[in-house]
């Protein structure tokens, strides 16, 4: 099987070509791995460093949904990725399952399945503020959005509990062409379709459901506001510019490693050493995409981080207002979520809904 990742998968060896590629390839995976982790860190830092404060127009449990989520990404720089690289560093390729990469194919699969969950969640939340605005307080009370932030966070580590024990019920091998331990799905296929249809389907299902709704009513809403507007104009297709990428971007990353992992159990193979390294950690790549869709096209996100910003800057170098001729940030209040018409104005910049919400104003907002 030249070419081949045969590493996760007990019993099969390397031929020695194919030991020379994975030799040769190692440095530029561990390179692809840290920059990822680097772009991860950093992204979420900066978030983090604008939602920890009140931010114009964003209600207290999207700042919680998205507080979940940022910590769910930051971990996939902070915890997956150094752990994996220390265990590329100290595996060797005939080296067998130990109790430490039982441990680190824990948290891998914890934080990937905690991601999911937490995605899947953000867009529930913005379904109910949508279409059931009036009610939002009592289906969605700060109680129940903190039990599910939970419920995200503690079901998958119990849910993945029998991969942390050595000898257990489904072997962990290190896999040298994903550079990460990984389970041997195949040494335990009912349990390892159990993870599929406990984690990936039921957040997936969530997620399209929630956007495609919301994506239909903003058409709808559109489609209204362009028939009274007298001059015939069109305005800025949100639900398409937003929506849509968003849910691209979250199958192209997750789908990949979904299929491998059920044609390794279903099949017991291996595949192509550049497909598994790209498909097992293509998913951490949304970790900081996430800082983009759900944060930056945001116009309160970036407003207060540029206010942030040039105070950092200014308080670093207090003569550079005068150099670089910089004015000084202008105050923002936060804007009502509700008029007088009970319409739901910007809430927050939610991935699986979009930064906007519904309106019944010059322009659609999802």
């Amino acid at each position: 099987m030249s070419g081949t990742s045969n590493g996760s998968f007990p019993g099969e060896g390397y031929n020695p070509e194919v030991l020379r590629q994975l030799e040769a390839h190692r440095p530029i995976k561990m390179a692809i791995i840290l920059a990822l982790g680097v772009m991860i860190t950093l992204g979420n830092v900066a978030v983090v460093t604008v939602i920890s404060s009140a931010v114009p127009g964003w209600s207290r449990n999207s700042r919680y949904f998205l507080l979940s989520l940022t910590g769910a990404d930051s971990a996939f720089g902070l915890v997956v990725m150094p752990l994996n690289l220390c265990v590329s560093l100290v595996k060797g390729y005939s080296d067998g399952p130990d109790s430490f990469c039982h441990v680190v194919a824990f948290f891998n699969a914890a934080v990937y399945s905690t991601c999911m969950y937490t995605l899947a969640s953000i867009s529930l939340e913005r379904y109910v503020a949508v279409f059931y605005p009036l009610q939002y307080g009592s289906l969605l009370s700060r109680r129940r959005a903190l039990l599910l932030i939970a419920l995200a966070w503690g079901f998958p580590p119990v849910l993945l509990a029998p991969v942390s024990w050595p000898r257990g019920i489904i072997e962990v091998r290190f896999s040298a062409a994903s550079l990460v331990c990984n389970p041997t799905y195949s040494s335990n296929v009912a349990y390892s379709l159990a993870l599929t249809a406990f984690i990936f389907f039921p957040c997936s299902a969530v997620m399209t459901f929630c956007n495609l709704r919301l994506w239909a009513a903003a058409k709808r809403q559109r489609l209204k506001m362009r028939m009274r507007s007298r001059a015939g104009g069109n305005g800025p297709d949100v639900a398409s510019r937003v929506l849509v990428p968003v849910m691209t971007v979250y199958y192209a990353c997750w789908t990949p490693c979904m299929v491998i992992l059920i044609y390794n159990a279903t099949s017991g193979s291996g595949v192509p050493e550049w497909v598994e390294f790209v498909a097992v950690w293509l998913p951490t790549s949304n970790g900081f995409l996430n800082c983009i869709f759900y944060f930056w096209i945001n116009k309160s996100f970036r407003r207060k981080f540029h206010m942030l910003l040039h105070k950092l800057c200014l308080g670093l170098c207090p003569s550079a207002e005068k150099i670089l001729g910089c004015a000084k940030p202008v105050g923002t209040s936060a804007a009502p979520v509700w008029n007088n018409n009970n319409s739901l104005t910007e809430r927050s910049s939610s991935v699986s809904s979009t930064c906007t919400l519904l309106t019944i104003a010059e322009e659609t907002y999802i």
